[in-house]
């Protein structure tokens, strides 16, 4: 699906990412990990078309996107959560949820809504109460509502978990799994390293804005390089 080749971005004289080579397959969840500033962040606004690319390609679906605008890769189906959740505080959870399917026929406005009440509960109950009312943990929600009101074909999730309790961090983690288990192809950026190895299919460690290492998140996980950078063992 995604075919991200020697990518690499700056900011200004500064370089965030150094010939970047990666692939996302249709299903799949792929895990990116590294410390704070390692570039994770980057990638997925590069991705994304909000971050400009210095060199190298993107291609998704087999076009090359690279120079594509923003709003255009999201009417292709590539769809960013991001850092920090920025929901519209202002305006009620619904209408959050409304602005997301604007790439959408308006025919499937009421079905959009059923699935992400759904798969969100409490985004049901507090639909007419203004989003910036609404916890940390609820905001994400609220965040990742949104993206899937567009029907997204590769979602990209940037720190889902981060500044949230840790049963609400078990609670975003359970709901990016169901969103695996229905077919949804992710591309997951998180601090909570462990976490994400543990459902990622694959993944990819971030140093420096160069890839150190690749491989299955099950292997990653129990990688003595990782384990002692990145999970404290």
């Amino acid at each position: 699906m995604l075919e991200v080749e020697a990518l690499s971005s700056r900011y200004g004289r500064i370089t965030a990412l150094s010939d970047v080579s990666l692939r996302v397959d249709d299903g799949e969840l792929i895990a990116l990990v590294g410390a704070n500033g390692a570039g994770k962040s980057t990638l997925l606004r590069a991705l994304s078309g909000v971050q400009p690319v210095a060199s190298g390609s993107v291609r998704f679906e087999g076009a090359d996107i690279t120079r594509m605008s923003a709003r255009n890769r999201v009417r292709m189906g590539i769809v960013q959560v991001p850092e920090g959740r920025q929901v519209f505080g202002p305006l009620s959870v619904e209408d959050n949820l409304r602005l997301g399917a604007y790439v959408r026929p308006p025919s499937e406005l009421a079905g959009g809504l059923e699935r992400v009440y759904a798969l969100f509960p409490i985004l049901a109950k507090k639909r007419h109460e203004a989003a910036g009312t609404l916890s940390g943990g609820q905001q994400q929600m609220l965040a990742m509502g949104r993206a899937l009101m567009t029907r997204p074909k590769l979602l990209l999730l940037d720190e889902p978990s981060m500044g949230l309790a840790p049963r609400l961090v078990a609670e975003i983690f359970a709901t990016v799994r169901s969103l695996k288990a229905a077919a949804t192809t992710i591309l997951l950026v998180d601090q909570n390293a462990r976490a994400a190895l543990s459902i990622a299919d694959r993944a990819y460690v971030l140093e420096v804005g160069r890839i150190a290492l690749a491989g299955r998140g099950d292997e990653l996980l129990v990688d003595p390089a990782v384990q002692q950078a990145y999970l404290g063992l």
